[in-house]
Order: C-alpha cells, then structure tokens, then sequence
C-alpha cells in the first residue's frame, strides 16, 4: 500500500527530493511546495490578546506601497552560466530575505542576490556553469544559506548543498561556500530535509537505504537509521513518526526522539483493508489517519483515544499547517482555507481568503511567525473589476490579503482594482498605478520580513517586488 505524503510536508521542515527525470530545470512538487522554510517557522505563540493582536497587524500593512523591483533576469550579468535554460526568463518560485540580503530563485534554477539597504543586485549564486539550484534554506544558527543543487555533468540525477555565510554573499562571494553532506549519495528517490524547529538534517540515501540525522548547527552526524522497512519519516517539534510498509490489516509505526533516535513508543494502527491510504500525520501526541472515503481519525497515542470527524465535514485536504503551540492546524483544500483543533472541530473559516492556487503553491503563502496572520496570494471577489493594463490580454491580477488566523478576518490587503479611467478621474498616477498592477499579476512566490516589516513578491517573468512602508 502506498502511503503518500501530504504535501507542502508538516512542521517547519523542507523536504528537497532528488529527480527521478534528467530534466534539471524541472522541479518536483516536494520542493515546489516547500513548506517551509520560509514559509513555515513555528515559534512559540505569544497568545497575546487578539484584538491587539488584530489592531497591530492592521496598522503594520495598511500603508504598505510598491518601493522597488529587481530582477532575475541578466543573460550578460553571469557570463559563465552555459545551460540555454539558465538564460530565459522564468517564474520565481522561492524568495528568502536573511537580516539585508534578498534571495530570489528562479524556476530555471538561477538565484541571485540583492542588498535590501542599495536595492543592487549582489551576485548570482550559482558557482558553476552547470548548476541548477533546485531549493534555499536560511540557517539562522550560523548565519548562512543553504543551497540544494543539481548538475549537468552528473545528468541532473543527485542532490548537493552547500553552506555559504550570508557575509560571503554580501561580499559577492558565493564561491567561498562550503559543501555539506558529501558522503551521501543523494539521488532519486533520495531527499534532503532541512528541520528548522528542531535544528535537524533528515537525509535519505536510496542507494544504501539509509536515514541518517545531523545537528543543523554544525552538520554533525547524530545518528543512523538503517531499517529497510521503513516507507516514510514524518517530523514533529521533539519526534519523528516512522511509518513502515503495511501489514494485512494494519501499520506499523515507531516515534523516536530526533535528539537521540531512541524509539520512544512502539505500535500498530488498523487500517481499513483495500482501502488508499490519503495521509498518515503525527503532531505531538496526536496521529491523524485518513483514508479514501473514510472518516478521519484522530488518535491520541497516549492513551489511544480514538476521535473520528466524518468524511463529510473533514475532507482529504492538498496541505496542512500545523500551528503545535495552538494546537491548531490549517487545511488547503480547493483555494479555501480552515482551521481546525484536535477534537475534529471546524475552528475557522475565512471571510475573505480565496487562494489564487486550487492546488495550493505554499510559495505564494506565509505564517507569522507567532501564528496569527496568513498572508497569501488570493483571486479578488467575485464580480470586482480586474483589469486595466493595456495589453491585449490582461494578465491574471489578483492581491495580497492579511488575514488573522483564529477570527479569519481579513485584516489588510494590498490590491489594484481600479481602471485607468477611474485611476485617471481620481487624479491619480497612472504609471505608477500601472505598475502595480503589474506587480500583482500572475505572483508566483511571496515571502514576508517580520524584522523589517516587508512583503517580497516575485512573478512569472523574474521579477521581485518589495512592498513597504
């Protein structure tokens, strides 16, 4: 029985696969969806009062303004990249902003680097004329940027990272960055994940089948996990779940501290015979199973108190966020999103909140950091006005809605829903107008700075615009 995992993955971790294709510029829906990073840090919930809480967040984003653009984009900047698809443009898929650095990555698997403080371009980061930078992860315990790549002299087939400190790339010296993980062989199906909240590696090495778990402070090997059972590896702030291949009837599954690797319980689940697996999650002490046209179960590993939520109310949802210190989780399901706890109740729904994706690109998604606000890319209401660059066929324009997590009111929202002749009758400026518009179209990956207060969006044609006030 196959046993899928949800993507974009729980917890504040990011998975990186290798490809199975030789296709280098082609990305797989595990790094497309990275969950992460970026997008995904849990940090304690300050539980703070929630209209202050609301009224704040009002005041941060309601004067934000289209400040500057970069691009991607500079076929004569990198002289040295050789792959035709490194020198096309293509969409952004990952933006990360670490302390006054801006990394922007393109689909085709070019990254560059701009000084938030000169809005100048710093350097590419891609060392070699064959690498395809295929994901990005800021390490906050050393100050660096990890890099996940593939190359073309190695077909595209195995995953390589390497660990460069933010002051090298504020330098324009991406080259000094040092490889990690080199003894692993990291091709398909194998993976990387990187573990913010616990401060862990995951890898995978397919060719010798083993798991093994470094620390994320200075890539020391931790331990090894090496049974060949094992199906899938799910993380949670202080365990991994490690589900095994099925048995007639039932599941397999081992919890183990990430610290050490020593199993903490041991046990099996019943499974519903004949029956496709849609997820198998484990949060805390909770373990959450669906399958096809069943009810989801909730299971308290503890004590194994069951919980069932029918079929009908719980829906197998594309992704989950998981907010641990609410014990709370988010569901994306067909552009909507809600909010749910671990009795199976509907906690909130969002009054104004349509995703833009039905599929659910988490690119264009980000959480605070202290659980509250959702901040994403949306389709604007119904019937509203869309429109109004001149082209002859007007680009998708949708905005960027802040919404406030446990009320699910939409507490600000950045937007371009006026024509030219309103724009004009108003007295307003009409090129300025114009590019925002532009700005909001088609955006293919968003990223909010909490330090410094700014939204980061990119879209299909290389382009990073920053939002602030």
């Amino acid at each position: 029985m196959d046993i899928p995992s949800t993507s974009p993955r729980p917890s504040g971790s990011r998975r990186v696969m290798a490809e199975k294709s030789e296709r280098g510029q082609k990305r797989t829906r595990d790094s497309e969806n990275n969950f992460y990073q970026k997008l995904m840090r849990r940090e304690t919930c300050t539980k703070a009062n929630i209209g202050f809480s609301r009224n704040n967040a009002q005041a941060k984003f309601r004067n934000l303004k289209l400040q500057y653009e970069y691009d991607t984009h500079d076929p004569n900047g990198h002289k040295f990249l050789k792959l035709p698809f490194l020198k096309k443009r293509s969409r952004i898929v990952e933006i990360v902003a670490a302390r006054d650095v801006v990394f922007a990555l393109a689909h085709s698997g070019v990254c560059a680097a701009f000084n938030r403080e000169t809005n100048e371009r710093l350097c590419f980061l891609n060392i070699s004329a064959d690498e395809v930078i295929r994901s990005l992860f800021y390490n906050k315990n050393n100050q660096s940027l990890i890099t996940v790549s593939v190359y073309a002299s190695d077909s595209f087939s195995s995953l390589k990272c390497r660990t460069t400190p933010i002051e090298y790339i504020r330098r324009g010296k991406p080259d000094e960055g040092i490889p990690l993980f080199e003894t692993e062989s990291l091709k398909w199906p194998g993976f990387v994940e990187f573990d913010d909240v616990n401060g862990k590696v995951l890898t995978y090495s397919a060719q010798d089948r083993v798991y093994k778990v470094f620390g994320l402070k200075n890539y020391t090997l931790l331990y090894s996990i090496s049974d060949h059972n094992v199906q899938e590896i799910k993380i949670s702030p202080g365990i991994m779940l490690l589900i095994f291949e099925h048995e007639p009837g039932n599941v397999p599954l081992k919890i183990l501290s990430i610290e050490t690797g020593e199993v903490l319980k041991e046990f099996k689940h019943k499974l519903h015979r004949k029956k496709k697996v849609d997820f198998i999650e484990q949060f805390n002490e909770k373990l959450l199973v669906k399958q096809e046209n069943e009810n989801l179960e909730i299971v308290d590993v503890r004590n194994g108190k069951l919980t069932e939520v029918s079929q009908t109310d719980f829906m197998t949802p594309s992704a989950f966020i998981f907010l641990y210190e609410n014990q709370l989780f988010l569901t994306f399901r067909e552009r909507t999103v809600a909010v749910w706890n671990f009795r199976g109740e509907l906690v909130t729904s969002f009054e104004d909140h349509l995703l833009w994706s039905p599929e659910c690109n988490t690119n264009n998604i980000y959480i605070t950091s202290e659980q509250d606000l959702i901040i994403s890319y949306c389709k604007p209401p119904s019937g509203q006005r869309r429109e109004v660059a001149p082209y002859h066929e007007p680009p998708p324009l949708g905005t960027i809605n802040v919404s406030h997590i446990l009320t699910g009111k939409c507490l600000a929202k950045i937007r371009a829903d006026k024509t030219i002749e309103q724009i004009e009758e108003e007295g307003g400026n009409v090129e300025e107008s114009l590019k925002i518009q532009q700005a909001l179209a088609d955006v293919t990956a968003l990223f909010y700075d909490e330090d410094r207060n700014e939204i980061f969006t990119g879209n299909r044609q290389g382009l990073v615009h920053v939002w602030s006030n």
